[in-house]
């Protein structure tokens, strides 16, 4: 059960999920694969690495000691590895199921809680302690993630996705 504080923190976390997906909402599958930006992604590629490497790793694996995910990755599972069938649709789809897995792993999970699996190997001495910590991260992750997508939405068709004059 989550504290008054840690439900505000975790509604601020599903606000940043909510501009992932409304930034690329309207796309269709051929826009969401342009690579717009220098550094080569395109939407599908951001989505599949937020839905793996973010969600799934941060929640599922670090929170919640999953060990498919703990083996995913150990073998070199990498969320920018996109299949090549995969459409943007379809990556929307796994980004939004992986946020619905978080959300019930962490309604399950006291924020004061340590992770119950930590890639020493990955981060070498750098270490979150908490659960609560762990949102935060996610919290800035998906909020920077979130400001990649808005640049390339506006490269691929100029919408932006909240302006104030």
């Amino acid at each position: 059960m989550t504290t008054p504080a840690d439900a505000a923190l975790l509604a601020r976390l599903d606000s940043q999920r909510q501009h992932v997906l409304g930034i690329v909402e309207g796309l269709d599958n051929e826009a969401m694969e342009k690579r717009v930006l220098p550094s080569g992604w395109s939407i599908t590629a951001m989505l599949h690495h937020l839905a793996l490497d973010d969600e799934r790793f941060w929640f599922g694996g670090t929170v919640a000691g999953d060990r498919a995910v703990i083996d995913w990755v150990g073998s070199g599972g990498d969320g920018w590895d996109v299949p090549p069938h995969l459409t943007g649709s379809q990556a929307r789809a796994l980004y939004e199921d992986a946020c619905e897995r978080s959300n019930a792993i962490l309604l399950a999970t006291s924020f004061d809680a340590a992770p119950r699996w930590w890639p020493d190997e990955l981060f070498g001495d750098y270490r979150l302690a908490t659960v609560r910590d762990v949102v935060l991260h996610m919290l800035i992750e998906t909020a920077t993630h979130a400001g990649h997508l808005d640049a390339a939405r506006e490269l691929i068709d100029g919408r932006q996705w909240l302006i104030f004059e």
